[in-house]
């Protein structure tokens, strides 16, 4: 079993960057695309059109700090509100399968849930800033 603990940090950074690519990849399309159109839609539901650009600021930018692991904890934070306000708002009402339904997002918000907890770990530029993303007692 101490073998496994010592894998903690690759498990850290295969969930930061699994979350951090999969971030960059949607958030691109919004950032680099109509993101006018994604503010549009967002006002659609019942929220302020301005949170349509930061949602798609922190998608792009906040997975570019997972898969850098700077700042993981902010990032993930970020990322937790957006998934959380994307299931309720868009997801929900479809149920939890299916192509529109929220089990995915629900995925994404976890992963972002554990790493606001964990941290980024040793294999991380916060671990070379001193954060080192393990909980202190």
């Amino acid at each position: 079993m101490r073998y496994l603990d010592r894998m903690q940090p690759l498990a850290l950074l295969a969930l930061r960057l699994t979350l951090g690519v999969i971030l960059v990849a949607h958030g691109s399309h919004k950032v680099y695309g109509p993101m006018p159109e994604h503010a549009h839609f967002v006002a659609s539901l019942g929220l302020p059109a301005w949170l349509g650009y930061v949602s798609a600021i922190v998608e792009f930018g906040g997975g570019i700090l997972l898969i850098a692991g700077l700042v993981t904890r902010c990032a993930a934070f970020a990322i937790l509100i957006n998934m959380c306000v994307a299931i309720v708002k868009v997801h929900w009402k479809h149920g939890l399968l299916g192509g529109e339904g929220f089990e995915y997002p629900l995925a994404l918000a976890t992963i972002a849930f554990a790493l606001i907890f964990l941290g980024g770990g040793a294999i991380s530029i916060d671990a070379i800033r001193g954060g080192g993303g393990r909980s202190r007692n």
